[in-house]
């Protein structure tokens, strides 16, 4: 007989990825958002890299995915020059991982929500402390 992961013991992969997107913020605190990211988790991007701008009319959006569940190290107060809105979708337990890390750096509060049945969305903003 096959076991589930939620049998074995092992997270589901949504207790553990994070998708997270921010958009209308400086490239810089984009990249200061990543970066506290990528210290304390697996990500899809390498800490230090700068987000380009795209150019036209339209929006920059950039995306990471984290893994959080294992973190390397706790967050530690970094500055943001505006405040950054941040999208985070993944399951209850991630995303509650990733507000709290996100906590450690910045003044986080929760402007909106969107539940599903395992998964949830969440839109943080972020400012300095």
């Amino acid at each position: 007989m096959n076991s589930t992961p939620e049998q074995s013991g092992e997270d589901h992969p949504a207790d553990r990825e994070v998708v997270v997107s921010l958009s209308r913020c400086d490239s810089r605190d984009a990249r200061t958002v990543f970066d506290v990211l990528a210290t304390a988790f697996a990500s899809d991007h390498p800490m230090g890299e700068t987000p380009v701008r795209a150019s036209g009319p339209r929006p920059t959006v950039w995306v990471t995915t984290v893994d959080v569940s294992q973190p390397r190290a706790a967050a530690t107060p970094a500055r943001l020059t505006e405040p950054v809105t941040v999208e985070a979708q993944g399951g209850y337990r991630a995303v509650d991982r990733l507000r709290t890390h996100l906590a450690g750096a910045f003044a986080v509060s929760v402007v909106g929500t969107a539940a599903g049945d395992q998964e949830q969305e969440v839109r943080l903003r972020l400012e300095s402390r």
